[in-house]
């Protein structure tokens, strides 16, 4: 398979703008730049591959991600279920879209202890993680589904197609180069909130790891956490954005 210069020239300067990022890290670490809170990427590279502590780290990772998956599923599931019936039902979409933006505007942070009474503790990420997805898969799915143009739905009413049977062939083949999109930009809002919700009690999981270092000073393992979270978050989006480029390479 042949790689256009385009891409390569893409994959390289991708490459060269992460090195320039890693060594930035490692200078103003090793030279305190940042004080004592910010340390070489050496020492957090080494604290976090060192053999006693990978049992730890595979567990925080496992309930982790657990919790961003399930919540980017749940999440993805409402949101595109409910774009589709407001897009049958347009009647439902003022009341859907003015509770979908108040929902949004309520900081996480304060639904947190709403979600530990009503669920647990445990659950609490992965419900924040369901609203943040829900949201971005809400707003991009109703706009993918306008995109048909007027002649084919022109087309599908003169052939007597029900609102349904127009949702499944015309509007929502139509709408997931903007679905894949939102499915794109929903992944880093998974892991906020699945470890945003795991900082209220949680007993597993990175966040966890990181409340714990931030009252410990213990900021090797603080780093360490956040450069999984960071690092599983940018491999699912740069795999999405793969998946993007075949989408909107075959639909748009």
């Amino acid at each position: 398979m042949r790689i256009s210069m385009e891409k390569l020239q893409s994959i390289v300067l991708g490459a060269v703008g992460i090195l320039l990022f890693l060594s930035l890290w490692e200078v103003i670490g090793v030279n305190r730049l940042a004080g004592l809170t910010w340390p070489p990427l050496s020492t957090v590279l080494v604290f976090m591959f060192d053999p006693s502590r990978q049992a730890l780290f595979l567990r925080a990772m496992a309930a982790s991600f657990s919790m961003v998956a399930a919540g980017y599923a749940l999440g993805t599931l409402i949101g595109v279920l409910t774009a589709g019936l407001v897009h049958v039902v347009p009647v439902l979409r003022p009341g859907l879209d003015r509770l979908a933006g108040v929902i949004h505007a309520i900081p996480a942070i304060a639904l947190a202890p709403l979600f530990i009474v009503l669920l647990d503790r445990e659950l609490t990420g992965m419900a924040i993680a369901t609203l943040n997805v829900f949201f971005v898969l809400y707003v991009a799915t109703t706009s993918g589904l306008a995109n048909s143009t007027v002649t084919h739905r022109d087309l599908f009413q003169v052939l007597g197609s029900s609102p349904l049977t127009r949702l499944l062939r015309l509007d929502l083949p139509a709408a997931l180069p903007a679905m894949v999109s939102g499915l794109k930009f929903a992944i880093p809002a998974a892991f906020i909130g699945a470890i945003l919700g795991e900082w209220f009690g949680s007993s597993r999981g990175l966040g966890l790891l990181m409340v714990s270092a931030m009252q410990n000073f213990q900021i090797p393992l603080l780093w360490s956490a956040v450069f999984i979270a960071s690092a599983a978050s940018l491999l699912a989006f740069g795999a999405m954005s793969l998946l993007e480029r075949f989408v909107y390479g075959r639909y748009a």
